[in-house]
């Protein structure tokens, strides 16, 4: 009986859990055999590789971003091997079990929710041939009609075998995001969530994991992230697990973890400020919404002041970088709520900022109430919102538009000094420079066709030049710092007009001994290397005193932009005697 479990990753760069702790738990009794794709595979191709691997039980683990994939996937398999048994599971296909039954006829059995110990039962029965009758946690149909099972007891987590330790994983280690639970279960009960269902918090055995941390490392592991809910429930123990991670990691490992801002105590806030080496830890936060009501209505418990105090804190101590959440589309969230969320949370000024839609997931509160707030959403995965009684589609549209600007121009990280200033200093907030600029994009119709770095810089360009913006030069300045300090290699094309003349960047190479602020290294250039590894740019303003203090001081002034052969850049202002170098 040869048994396949498989899913459809988002990306190839992850490793799914799921599969691996079914295989676990139902080895040695049952060989498991495991495969991984993603969404972007040809279906066919995925068809033939597994009608290739013969096998008699397949199991796919489901969710929002794969099912329209996986089922296209089950119906041609089902039509090149009809005797094959198809078992789903995973959160997509762990509720409304009838629906998926009756959509997907060729699924043979659907195991809903925690799955290990109900696989191995389903495995047993087909094996045996015994009926699906005594198997708990399970739905299926049986000669035509709907029967689900009883639920069974959840596993003691402390007992589950380890799924990090298949010899075939061992060489896709260090390419691959590792993902890895130290609990299962969520202590707080927001509608919009599938966590919420399950109540509780249960823990798995604290030594075992921390030996599996070892053996991931010890084999290449590189991102590590926690699936844990809420990471930080347990104040002794996320401590241990940091303690343990600061004393026993391997340099260049990253580990994630979802974090709950408001209930982050100032005392371990401040320890892995003092202890954690810079870039070991990452913080994802779900905001999610900072309107009191809206949190309300979804039964999230929330104090905002408390979350920007973790934030903040985390923040100033330049160790961990923070990806925060937002949704759009809360009950009683309209368009201005919403505008004044992004504010609120922008402000903190996240290394990331994620701003999602609200999702219908199947199961979830929300979605058995949706009728009280007039939803009208999505069908089919992923069930996102069109519109509510508060917030129609055109507003939607809008903050999609600042969706899409969001992600290409501050969580991208290209242009971090121009984009503060705008924000600052030029739009009334945040969001207007987003909401505008993404307008501008959508009417440009810049949204249908691709973008390399270079169209980054000349559409906002263009964008700010026909707004006609106060200090239009001053930010063109800044948009130039942006883009040539982040560049390896002098680079080859400019965006921009560069009014400085040869001859006087020459005229400056014969001055530059002069100038106290540069360093030997490139004083020593020869001529020849000063024009391939240099670059000199007119400002309008002081940058360098701009960079260090945030203030715009007007004064003209040369900079020069030195690319080493090591693939970095640095930049150094020229003052002195420029002038009459160059008269």
């Amino acid at each position: 009986m040869k048994t396949i479990v498989t899913t459809l990753n988002a990306k190839y760069i992850h490793m799914n859990l799921a599969i691996r702790y079914l295989k676990a738990y139902a080895e040695p009794q049952f060989p498991v055999e495991l495969v991984e794709y993603t969404i972007k595979d040809p279906v066919m191709n995925i068809v033939a590789d597994l009608y290739k691997r013969k096998p008699n039980i397949l199991g796919f683990s489901c969710y929002i971003w794969n099912i329209e994939e996986t089922i296209k996937v089950i119906q041609l398999l089902k039509k090149a091997n009809p005797n094959v048994k198809i078992i789903l599971g995973g959160p997509e296909v762990s509720y409304d079990v009838g629906y998926w039954l009756e959509r997907i006829p060729e699924v043979d059995v659907i195991a809903m929710g925690e799955g290990e110990a109900t696989f191995k039962q389903i495995l047993h029965a087909f094996k045996s041939g015994n009926s699906l009758k005594e198997v708990q946690g399970i739905a299926y149909l049986q000669e035509g009609r709907l029967q689900i099972n009883p639920a069974r007891e959840k596993l003691d987590l402390r007992n589950l075998p380890t799924p990090f330790r298949f010899d075939q994983d061992k060489k896709d280690l260090a390419k691959r995001v590792i993902y890895i639970e130290t609990s299962r279960g969520c202590p707080f009960n927001c509608q919009f969530c599938l966590s919420s269902i399950e109540v509780g918090v249960r823990y798995f055995d604290r030594e075992k994991i921390k030996e599996e941390i070892r053996y991931l490392m010890k084999n290449g592991a590189r991102t590590i992230k926690f699936v844990d809910r809420t990471f930080n429930i347990s104040r002794k123990y996320a401590m241990d697990m940091f303690q343990f991670l600061i004393d026993e990691h391997v340099p260049g490992t990253v580990f994630q973890f979802e974090i709950t801002g408001d209930i982050m105590r100032p005392e371990v806030i401040e320890f892995l400020n003092t202890n954690a080496p810079k870039g070991l830890f990452r913080f994802e936060i779900g905001v999610q919404s900072t309107n009191d009501y809206t949190n309300e209505l979804v039964k999230r418990r929330q104090n905002f002041t408390k979350l920007t105090r973790t934030v903040k804190m985390v923040k100033d101590g330049g160790k961990i970088d923070q990806h925060l959440d937002l949704i759009a589309g809360l009950p009683e969230e309209d368009y201005q709520s919403f505008k004044k969320t992004f504010n609120d949370v922008f402000h903190l000024r996240p290394e990331e900022l994620q701003l999602g839609f609200l999702k219908m997931l199947r199961g979830t509160g929300l979605r058995i109430q949706a009728k009280q707030w007039d939803y009208t959403y999505m069908e089919q995965s992923p069930y996102e919102i069109i519109r509510n009684n508060v917030l129609s589609f055109d507003d939607v549209i809008k903050i999609k538009q600042v969706e899409d600007i969001l992600e290409k121009y501050w969580n991208a990280h290209r242009m971090d000094t121009t984009i503060e200033y705008l924000v600052t200093n030029i739009f009334e907030s945040p969001y207007d420079f987003f909401q505008s600029f993404g307008t501008f994009w959508d009417n440009a119709g810049w949204s249908k066709i691709g973008h390399q770095l270079e169209d980054l810089f000349t559409r906002l360009h263009q964008f700010l030049q026909e707004l006609s913006i106060n200090e239009f030069d001053s930010v063109s300045g800044l948009m130039i710092y942006d883009y040539l300090i982040r560049q390896k290699y002098k680079p080859r094309k400019i965006w921009w007009i560069n009014n400085v003349k040869k001859a006087v960047s020459g005229a400056i190479y014969h001055q530059i001994q002069s100038h106290s602020n540069i360093p030997e290294q490139i004083k020593g250039l020869s001529e020849r290397d000063w024009y391939k590894d240099t670059i000199i740019v007119k400002y309008p303003f002081n940058l360098a005193h701009y960079l260090q203090t945030g203030d715009m001081i007007k004064k003209e002034g040369y900079v020069l932009f030195y690319y080493d052969r090591k693939g970095n850049c640095s930049c150094y202002p020229l003052e002195e005697n420029i002038n009459e170098a160059t008269a």
